[in-house]
């Protein structure tokens, strides 16, 4: 089948059991989606997702020509895969398929009878005029560069990153101040158990420092990405110092003004000491 081949397009209903049926009229709906545009064939049935339900989309496919397939029943996260692989068995692109979710969209949020079958057909009429412009999309695999980036290392950027990094990715950790913490850091205890803030955030900022999968970036922001999901390109600007990090002992003298190679404390006149 070319893209240019007319929409013939096969539209199943499920009845999820007892979960869309007895909120939405669904044979209400199967009787109005046969009068749309492209629609070869509109059909009901009680388990789509099982196996003479899939059969009665493979045979479809096969028997009446079918270049287009909708069904409606539950959450894509749930069976789009389920379908797609169906329409592949059939010899159709598996990306010639759209799903509808009249179950959590419908069925479980409308009180109402009439507005949820009203409500269901809009979705599946959607759907159909959706299908019609699908393309039949080819997959391929490309090489992935596993390693995360978290930005900010506030208390929850730390765990993500410690998490990540003892799944095995690489983790790049980048803060915008010149330390880790966030407003953790500042605090004496923490809601509701008053736990000491410090006991919770000090074992994980040093694990941090210490594992080598971690790269961390303080006093930096990212400044531009490109690329794709699995290569990604990140610009991280990183901000002057004026310390050496692998030597900072946290004295705070590089907190204080300076001027050119002096440097002077906050008060006034400046006692200046040359570095």
């Amino acid at each position: 089948m070319t893209t240019y081949d007319p929409p013939k397009i096969g539209v199943y209903i499920c009845h999820c059991g007892m979960n869309i049926a007895p909120k939405v009229d669904v044979e209400e709906v199967v009787r109005y989606i046969r009068k749309l545009d492209h629609v070869l064939v509109a059909r009901d049935y009680k388990f789509m997702c099982s196996n003479p339900g899939q059969e009665l989309i493979i045979n479809d496919i096969k028997e009446l020509g079918l270049n287009r397939i909708v069904e409606a029943s539950c959450s894509p996260r749930m069976h789009e895969n389920t379908f797609r692989r169906a329409c592949e068995n059939a010899g159709l692109n598996p990306y010639y398929f759209q799903m509808a979710n009249i179950r959590e969209q419908v069925s479980w949020v409308t009180l109402d009878s009439k507005e949820a079958t009203e409500k269901a057909k809009d979705l599946v009429a959607a759907a159909v005029t959706r299908v019609a412009f699908h393309a039949p999309l080819q997959t391929r695999e490309v090489p992935v560069n596993k390693s995360v980036l978290i930005i900010g290392a506030g208390i929850a950027g730390i765990q993500a990153a410690l998490t990540t990094a003892e799944a095995g990715f690489d983790v790049h950790l980048v803060e915008r101040e010149p330390s880790i913490g966030g407003q953790m850091a500042k605090l004496d205890k923490t809601f509701p158990t008053l736990d000491c803030a410090a006991c919770i955030s000090t074992p994980k900022t040093v694990s941090i420092g210490q594992n080598p999968k971690i790269k961390l970036y303080t006093y930096s922001e990212v400044v531009h990405v490109e690329g794709f999901i699995g290569n990604f390109s990140v610009t991280v600007r990183r901000k002057p110092r004026y310390v050496i990090e692998g030597k900072c002992t946290g004295c705070g003298a590089c907190t204080e003004w300076k001027w050119g190679r002096i440097y002077f404390s906050a008060s006034w006149p400046p006692v200046g000491i040359v570095r």
